[in-house]
């Protein structure tokens, strides 16, 4: 049910107030421990990291980012027919926390079973707690896009502040100090740094709990309410539950047995195929459902191509987790104004830029109003940007090729070129997913957008698996180049699409 007109939070509804705040600590967690990733599986043994080489690690940070996205399409679905999308965001909150609390754990195999939570239980909140900020708003209420915009600032602020914490505990000398002041190891911090993001989440979730009344009824029951449907969604769960747990242990006991031998690269490129699979067919199954009326057929189209937009945009932004991270680790002065500060806070750099640009972006779009350039078109330019961001680190990588460290304004600008393409792209896609989505599946239509960013980090994680094979100039101009070529494909089709949808 869509809430009546509020204007209760700078204008907008009072349950943005209380999506805002929960998204910003969720975000907090999720970001403080992404600044850690790469450099924990890259860093030596000998100082608390797991020793893998780039090759390795890559893979695996494309492969856990990558599914995080992806189980937000389940995620969708469980809300729509089974729990509703209040109950799937505070669950989701748990287990991401829980996953946070074991990666806390300082011991080799906590790591994946850790990343393995955090996965399910963002795949439940991600997509439930955007689209709940769409049901706050008429479907005609121009007030739409700069309340995600608005939205998407709380993502930033828990970004921009995550890794500045983390990466002080887990990489910074002061902090080393103290624990061994306190008897511990040094070389521990790591998991000090990842015991805060447990602490975000949590304080994410009181304040979901407490500040719940201003959300009224939103998302508080399944989109299916017959209960015949309700019965068979329940029985489609659990059969697939159980196929997917009896596999998990057939793999695994093979796996112990010696009958098969799983490796990153194999793992990997399986995950790749099963990717690429699922989302043909889930594409598949929406436009050949004879079920949907043309007006829905043809917002579905829109949907593809922006998926497609989106998916090579992301594929190239989230380099900033891996080849911009090792890249800020290896060949950057990481210093300012006289003092050192470790690597990983370059990751608040481009939510410090988000958080200067978000407010301007969302005036700009309701001060264009009905001059406001289509959602396809802002992908464009978006992918220009992103284009842009890479096509400036090329001289860069190639001072950096001589052995030197490159001053630090090159990653500030590489940053800011990306920020403006993501925010033509980010909040407006989400926005684009409320507006287009059929009302049954909402959730589920929230997932597919997030399942672009989870085709996109996959892509992305195998780029940083070669970070070591190639020049950093040919690395970093092939990125660049491959966006320009996609945000033409999306220029091309801007036309097309709004005559389709001025049919409708």
């Amino acid at each position: 049910m869509t809430l009546p007109r509020q204007t209760g939070f700078f204008g907008h509804p009072a349950g943005l107030r209380t999506l805002f705040f929960a998204e910003l600590w969720e975000r907090f967690s999720y970001y403080g421990m992404r600044a850690l990733l790469v450099l924990f599986m890259t860093a030596p043994i000998a100082a608390g990291g797991l020793g893998w080489d780039v090759a390795k690690a890559g893979p695996i940070y494309g492969l856990y980012t990558a599914m995080v996205y992806l189980f937000s399409l389940p995620g969708g679905w469980i809300a729509d027919r089974l729990i509703g999308q209040r109950s799937a965001v505070f669950w989701g909150g748990v287990l991401i926390m829980c996953g946070h609390i074991v990666l806390a754990i300082p011991f080799e195999a906590s790591f994946l079973p850790g990343l393995g939570f955090v996965v399910l239980g963002t795949g439940l909140l991600k997509p439930n707690i955007s689209t709940m900020v769409g049901h706050l708003y008429a479907p005609d209420d121009e007030r739409r896009d700069a309340g995600f915009s608005i939205f998407y600032i709380a993502i930033n602020i828990g970004a921009l502040l995550a890794p500045l914490v983390t990466a002080s505990l887990a990489q910074e000398q002061w902090f080393k100090d103290v624990l061994t002041g306190w008897g511990m190891s040094p070389a521990s911090s790591w998991h000090w740094g990842f015991g805060a993001t447990a602490v975000g989440m949590a304080l994410g979730l009181i304040w979901y709990v407490v500040d719940g009344k201003t959300l009224g009824d939103a998302g508080m029951k399944p989109a299916v309410t017959d209960a015949a449907d309700a019965a068979k969604a329940k029985r489609q769960f659990w059969t697939a539950a159980a196929v997917i747990l009896g596999f998990v242990a057939l793999v695994a006991a093979l796996q112990v047995s010696g009958t098969i031998t799983l490796t990153t690269q194999s793992v990997s490129n399986a995950f790749g195929v099963f990717l690429l699979l699922a989302v043909l067919a889930f594409f598949s199954w929406l436009l050949l459902d004879r079920s949907w009326t043309t007006e829905e057929r043809k917002r579905l189209v829109v949907t593809a191509v922006l998926f497609l937009g989106a998916a090579v945009f992301w594929s190239v932004f989230e380099q900033a987790g891996s080849t911009l991270t090792l890249f800020a680790e290896r060949s950057t002065q990481n210093e300012l104004l006289g003092m050192s500060f470790g690597s990983g806070k370059w990751q608040s750099v481009n939510s410090l830029w988000v958080v200067i640009l978000a407010p301007i972006f969302a005036w700009l779009w309701v001060r264009l109003a009905s001059r406001n350039p289509s959602s396809t078109a802002k992908f464009s330019l978006g992918l220009v940007f992103v284009s842009a961001s890479f096509i400036l680190m090329v001289p860069a990588a190639q001072l950096a090729a001589s052995g030197d460290r490159v001053g630090w304004w090159w990653l500030l600008g590489c940053y800011f070129l990306q920020t403006i393409g993501e925010m033509c792209i980010s909040p407006v896609g989400l926005s684009a997913m409320t507006k287009l989505a059929p009302a049954r599946i909402g959730s589920m239509m929230m997932g597919v957008w997030f399942m672009a960013t989870s085709v996109g980090n996959f892509i992305g994680g195998q780029v940083a698996s070669v970070y070591e094979k190639f020049s950093l100039p040919q690395l970093f101009g092939v990125v660049g180049l491959y966006a320009l070529v996609f945000a033409g494909v999306m220029a091309l089709l801007v036309k097309p699409i709004k005559r389709m949808l001025a049919r409708t």
